[in-house]
């Protein structure tokens, strides 16, 4: 059981909640006891896979479930019961790991995020939302399975893993007018999925949001995870991999795994000035100490800080060739 934090840093109490005073217990445990009150809960939002989400708010410095009628502000992911799922437990801080590199090695830009815990001591994820204004009121927003017009009916059950991610970035030129700056952003994201091995980066996982001047933007980016630490993955969740295979370098065709190479064809593709994406690729080849730092400090247990570190060890030198 991972031991739970009296409080937050100042920087995660301004970042996630708005400088409130919050503390990382819950009042509520995710056991059979609280069961019916959490799944009426999670009926108000979507639920994506196996994993449980619980919207909340923050009420008198503490943590509760949104009551009805309210406009939740934050979500909680806590580890799903779904029991083939390898060290599930473990997900909530693969994920708060994962999105902080992200964010703090790289530089992308993420949904806010912290661990909270059950008062039974589960770990889980908190996110704040992104898709609510400081008014409360959603905000306009289009994930790419839906602006490219593929649903259940159209492409199957599997939907949101068709097709390949230059096609899926290309709907960035056609739906976004600084499509230039928004496309190097996708690219960025791409490549950091890879490296550290999402293998669930579906069509539903990237989003277009309304500005206040009506423009459209890229979302900050969500749901980033190891996914190799739970299921056997591909190196890419949708079917086409990056790109149509008469573009893969000979060292892809072989190997099934992408080369440095590759994903400088991808950046072409996506019309990508050359030096920004050997300005991008060589961030991303160069080993980052940070890495292993963060990793070391996360809520993982240790074995899983040693998969984790391996398996970015592991795509860091097939992105080196």
């Amino acid at each position: 059981m991972i031991a739970a934090p009296d409080t937050y840093t100042p920087i995660t109490l301004k970042r996630v909640f708005d400088t409130k005073k919050v503390s990382p217990l819950l009042a509520f445990s995710n056991v059979a006891s609280q069961r019916k009150v959490i799944d009426e809960n999670i009926g108000k939002i979507s639920i994506s896979g196996v994993q449980e989400k619980l919207s909340v708010i923050i009420d008198h410095e503490k943590i509760i479930l949104t009551p009805e009628g309210v406009q939740g502000t934050h979500i909680i992911k806590a580890a799903p019961d779904y029991k083939r799922l390898k060290n599930r437990n473990q997900l909530p801080a693969n994920e708060h790991l994962t999105m902080q590199i992200a964010q703090q090695v790289y530089g992308l830009s993420v949904a806010e995020n912290a661990m909270v815990f059950f008062r039974n001591g589960e770990a889980a994820y908190i996110t704040k939302r992104f898709d609510i204004d400081k008014n409360k009121c959603k905000i306009k927003q289009e994930d790419f399975a839906s602006l490219s017009q593929k649903t259940k009916e159209t492409d199957g059950d599997n939907f949101k893993y068709t097709g390949d991610y230059v096609t899926a970035g290309q709907l960035i030129k056609q739906f976004v007018a600084a499509w230039q700056i928004e496309t190097v952003k996708y690219f960025r994201l791409i490549v950091f999925n890879y490296l550290f091995a999402n293998g669930d980066a579906h069509l539903k996982n990237f989003s277009l949001q309304q500005t206040t001047t009506g423009d459209y933007l890229l979302t900050p980016a969500y749901d980033l995870l190891n996914t190799s630490l739970h299921v056997n993955d591909e190196d890419f969740a949708l079917s086409g991999g990056l790109f149509d295979k008469q573009h893969c370098s000979e060292i892809y065709l072989q190997t099934s795994h992408p080369c440095q190479e590759d994903f400088m064809t991808f950046g072409t593709l996506l019309e990508i000035p050359k030096v920004v994406i050997n300005k991008t690729l060589n961030k991303f080849t160069t080993p980052q100490g940070l890495v292993t730092e963060l990793t070391e400090r996360s809520f993982l247990n240790e074995q899983l800080k040693r998969m984790y570190l391996r398996s970015y060890q592991e795509r860091l030198s097939r992105l080196q060739r």
